[in-house]
């Protein structure tokens, strides 16, 4: 997903309300009633839109947080081993040089090697403070480990989640009190979407069937109206931003450069890793040797 795709989504299905919002005022008395009509229209198409760009930038975030994680699984490993072999090539060069500056370049690698508090987070359990855990050294010599997350959601937990949003979104709430029931809800739907779990999407589309009929959305005044309005368009621009965070950083760009497939990217920079590793090898050998 791109930020220009999710924005055009979220114009085009409010272009059809566009005027809405001046409609009271050249038409007639702002309380007439076509013109609240027209303004009830707009609004609800802007709520439309806005849910359907709020799908989306979920979706790519959870894209985003996965991937991430899945390149920590991956890579971590690889880039710890990088940086150890660089230190010890740099202590061999210094070794056998004897020169200041060869030694202060080998101090500087050393430390950055050294463990660091909170290492376990950064790498997901691949890597403690006392340096690779076997699961991540079988994975540098191609031996069987757990498979790592999958980037994505499967298509069919897409699709359930997208219907349950757009069923459930606290936005199609009439009281305070049915949008913190949706609240609390979608903070479960999310949940299970993040976690590509089908059956508990299952489960949360067949208690939303079984609970309480949303009451049938009546017009508000053309104040209430224009408020709403006013609501929507900030949030659209909250989203926006976020979007544009997510593009922005360094894992967006990855997912960017491979949208159909970055586990396939994955598996090409693993592939140059473990070159860099194995000619890294070779020169330590040749320095120590």
């Amino acid at each position: 997903m791109t930020n220009s795709q999710a924005e055009n989504g979220q114009d085009g299905q409010a272009a059809g309300g566009g005027g809405g919002p001046q409609g009271p005022a050249a038409g007639g008395p702002e309380g007439s009633d076509a013109g609240t009509a027209r303004l009830a229209q707009a609004v609800r198409a802007a709520e439309q839109a806005l849910i359907e760009f709020e799908i989306a930038v979920e979706t790519f975030r959870v894209e985003v947080e996965n991937f991430s994680r899945l390149h920590h699984q991956r890579l971590g490993p690889m880039y710890s081993r990088l940086d150890e072999l660089d230190a010890q090539i740099a202590e061999a060069v210094a070794a056998r040089s004897g020169d200041p500056e060869d030694a202060r370049r080998a101090q500087e690698l050393r430390a950055a090697v050294l463990p660091m508090p909170g290492v376990e987070e950064l790498f997901h359990g691949w890597m403690g403070g006392e340096g690779l855990w076997p699961e991540a050294q079988a994975m540098l010599t191609d031996q069987p480990v757990r498979p790592p997350q999958k980037v994505r959601p499967s298509e069919e937990a897409r699709k359930v989640y997208r219907e349950l949003v757009r069923k459930a979104h606290p936005d199609l709430a009439q009281d305070e009190r049915e949008r913190e029931r949706r609240d609390a809800f979608i903070v479960r739907v999310n949940a299970a979407y993040a976690a590509g779990d089908e059956g508990a999407l299952g489960e949360l589309a067949a208690e939303w069937e079984a609970g309480p009929v949303p009451q049938e959305r009546l017009l508000s005044e053309s104040e209430e109206l224009y408020a709403r309005l006013e609501w929507l368009a900030e949030r659209k621009e909250l989203l926006t931003a976020l979007a544009a965070e997510l593009e922005d950083s360094a894992i967006g760009q990855m997912l960017k450069m491979a949208p159909a497939d970055p586990d396939a990217l994955l598996e090409e920079i693993a592939e140059k890793l473990l070159a860099d590793v194995a000619e890294r090898e070779q020169r330590l050998a040749q320095l120590v040797g």
